[in-house]
């Protein structure tokens, strides 16, 4: 840049309040002495950062900002530039769109750097500005991605279907194999280290879609070409043990592969769509199983609580809540909890997902037809002091699991229902007569997962006065501090990095054994839990919403607004 956009980048950060008089005129004095450019020379002294320089010198050239976090670059995009002029000018291609290459630059004005790109694609060329760290990160970042898959598939492919390329014969993999599986290895170990529960390989009418879910969040991911879907989806599908020639149905499967110094399993579901097999592979990574009740969010006095309950020799304990919201990993944790030598522990599980020590564990087979139901009545047979049922999704296995409990079992099982305490109404709705529901249920926990703000990029933030008078009517509000992240490349430009549980909690009382039989209503049955010091998920999502560890765009996401409206909010902020 020209002394004079210097000088204009200079006003313009200092109309902006990123710096001071004095700090402008230190810098400017600087580079009378060094010939340093001006927002190097702030950047370098820590007087402002990269993201303000990028937005100021985007403003004074007129020339769009890119967050290169918050974009996922195809392989084939990439490949446009070669590396080596990538690092050398710090810039990367983005988007193509026709004869049109929109590259992210940390200098717009290299006119050197857009003249050889010109030369090399043959592109007209659109800037974005971006970071010099930034650039430089991604480079390494997608150029490794793309290198991999380059390797493995080799240079000179193409993505133009070629129906020898892709025709399975009984079963078999054709030539290439060695290749795919390289491939699927790659796409899976990418998703292990980056922390992700599923992988879904879709097949769209052009593409094969990857996406991985991380922190409850679908995001997309460098995919391979739209001509090795059958040979992907067929690798995936001999390695879970599945018929590659069936492709008409459903099938279910399982698989593990080797990551870093664990086995990792995988289960794996195919489902027919009108342009192939759509394979979700879910990762269970038994790392998690070192996790305990604390680690999953749990905090006192719920966290003494729940573990009186679990300590309990008999009764039915229950974990609501829906789909992927962690019932099963604190089903696990509270087994380990009490697991030891001197206790039979029988679970009967659809379908198991981790293996644990000292506990039997019983595979659910529909086939074969070994059921909930039968698996039950022979396990009461087994003489256990510990029964986990993976799921009640009916009433004959409701009412084995309250049998059980009523004779001397511990039974820990789950079921779908929005809150603890519509879980004492389901069971009397599914057929269970209440006097039953009162003498078996011990305790019921409901909870839901709430993604926690990134450490790297967390700022203070104001809330809209919508929000405010959604959660809240007082001037409570008020003594509360906000936090949101900003979006960074730990975070991928999410704002968020993690997941944490949010729980209510409700103990079966004498009262509340009474209120089952005279079949009163939630409401009066919440009300009676409230005065034993029972919290409702919104009220808890509130706490860490006060405590700077989520926001309310996540608590609202998860829990009913209605009953938020009347959560309080803590008085005190703790912000960690």
């Amino acid at each position: 840049m020209s002394t004079e956009t210097q000088k204009k980048t200079g006003s313009l950060l200092l109309e902006k309040g990123y710096i001071t008089e004095d700090q402008l005129k230190t810098a400017l004095s600087i580079q009378k002495s060094s010939g340093k450019k001006l927002g190097n020379i702030l950047l370098d002294t820590g007087v402002i950062s990269e993201d303000q320089l990028v937005e100021v010198v985007a403003e004074r050239l007129n020339i769009p900002k890119l967050n290169l976090s918050s974009v996922v670059i195809n392989p084939n995009v990439i490949s446009n530039i070669p590396v080596d002029v990538a690092k050398r000018h710090k810039v990367l291609p983005v988007f193509k769109l026709g004869n049109t290459l929109t590259v992210a630059m940390a200098d717009p004005l290299n006119v050197i750097a857009l003249d050889q790109i010109k030369y090399i694609t043959k592109c007209i060329i659109k800037r974005t500005m971006v970071g010099e760290k930034a650039v430089t990160e991604a480079i390494e970042r997608y150029y490794s991605v793309a290198d991999s898959v380059r390797d493995i598939l080799g240079k000179d492919i193409d993505d133009n279907p070629s129906e020898e390329s892709i025709v399975l014969q009984s079963g078999e993999v054709v030539s290439g194999d060695s290749t795919v599986v390289k491939l699927v290895n790659l796409i899976l170990t990418r998703a292990i280290r980056d922390g992700a529960s599923d992988v879904h390989f879709e097949p769209d009418e052009r593409q094969l879609r990857i996406r991985y879910r991380v922190n409850g969040i679908m995001r997309e991911e460098a995919a391979p070409p739209k001509k090795l879907q059958a040979e992907v989806i067929s690798r995936v599908k001999i390695a879970s043990d599945l018929d590659v020639s069936e492709k008409r149905l459903p099938q279910d499967g399982r698989m593990s592969i080797q990551f870093e110094d664990r086995d990792v399993d995988l289960r794996v579901s195919t489902l027919p769509t009108i342009h192939g097999e759509k394979v979700v592979i879910r990762i269970l990574d038994k790392k998690n199983l070192k996790m305990g009740l604390p680690d999953l969010g749990m905090k006192s006095p719920l966290l003494d609580s729940w573990q009186q309950h679990i300590q309990k020799p008999e009764g039915l304990i229950l974990i609501s809540g829906p789909t992927s919201s962690g019932k099963t990993s604190t089903l696990y944790a509270s087994l380990q909890e009490i697991n030891s030598i001197e206790k039979n522990i029988i679970t009967v599980e659809d379908p198991v997902e981790f293996s644990l020590p000292l506990i039997n564990q019983v595979q659910i087979n529909e086939k074969a037809g070994l059921l909930f139901t039968s698996a039950l009545r022979s396990i009461l047979r087994q003489n256990p002091d510990i029964i986990m049922v993976g799921e009640i999704r009916d009433t004959d296995t409701a009412a084995i699991a309250i049998r059980a409990a009523l004779t001397g079992h511990l039974v820990l099982s789950t079921i779908h229902t929005n809150d603890a305490i519509a879980t004492i109404t389901r069971l009397i709705d599914m057929g269970i007569e209440p006097y039953l529901v009162s003498s078996a249920v011990e305790a019921v926990l409901a909870q839901r997962l709430v993604r926690t703000i990134c450490s790297e990029c967390k700022e203070e933030t104001e809330i809209s006065p919508k929000i405010k008078e959604r959660i809240n009517g007082s001037d409570q509000i008020s003594e509360t501090k906000f936090y949101h992240g900003t979006g960074c490349r730990k975070c991928r430009g999410t704002g968020y990095a993690g997941l944490t549980g949010l729980y209510e909690l409700v103990g079966v009382s004498e009262k509340i054994k009474e209120m089952i039989l005279g079949r009163e209503s939630e409401g009066v049955i919440k009300a009676e839990a409230s005065r034993n010091g029972y919290t409702p998920l919104n009220a808890a999502g509130m706490e860490l919403v006060s405590q700077g560890i989520t926001t309310i765009d996540e608590v609202l996401k998860v829990t009913i607004p209605v009953d938020l409206q009347k959560a309080p909010i803590p008085s005190e902020s703790l912000v960690v």
